[in-house]
């Protein structure tokens, strides 16, 4: 099980928000069958980079930024429409692993039991980001790779690359270190 004083272990700069997402990660993780050292620190060693350190719940970038996921061939990916209609803005990443498009948000509302469609904000809260973050890992099967000590797939599968690679090393490698 988390605990703040482990959570502040592998993410120091999570201090101020650790108390606020503690709860949230141990149910998130205990429902999606991240329960294993390996996969723990997998998973928080991810949500640790994409979220800033429990920092951020919503993607960073203004409109002009945002307008990339509005049209043209990454917004079709996304699933959002295809007019310059603001689904950018709408389905921005949100969570602590950044669920991003409309398909995304409707995908996870269905397997939440809630309604992102016509509320993404929801997930910008403690609770529901890290149930987002959950089930995206259990949807892209990343348990198994982490089993498999897979670091660079699992990175792979939720950035598209390897942005921040060292970055996730080292925070892995703290959370092996507290969680073992």
């Amino acid at each position: 099980m988390l605990t703040v004083e482990k959570l502040i272990a592998i993410m120091p700069e999570a201090r101020p928000r650790a108390g606020l997402f503690v709860a949230p990660l141990n149910a998130s993780m205990a429902e999606f069958k991240i329960i294993t050292p390996l996969r723990a620190a997998a998973f928080l060693a991810q949500v640790g980079h994409e979220s800033g350190r429990l920092r951020y719940t919503r993607e960073l970038g203004g409109s002009d930024y945002l307008d990339k996921y509005d049209t043209g061939r990454l917004a079709a990916r996304l699933g959002n429409t295809p007019q310059n209609d603001d689904d950018g803005q709408r389905y921005c990443g949100r969570g602590l692993i950044q669920i991003t498009g409309r398909r995304n948000y409707e995908l996870c509302g269905f397997g939440l039991g809630i309604d992102l469609i016509a509320q993404p904000e929801l997930l910008e809260q403690p609770e529901l980001a890290c149930r987002s973050a959950a089930w995206f890992w259990h949807n892209e099967n990343l348990n198994a790779l982490a089993d498999k000590h897979a670091f660079d797939t699992i990175t792979r599968r939720i950035n598209g690359g390897q942005n921040g690679r060292e970055d996730r090393i080292a925070l892995y490698q703290r959370a092996l270190k507290v969680l073992a």
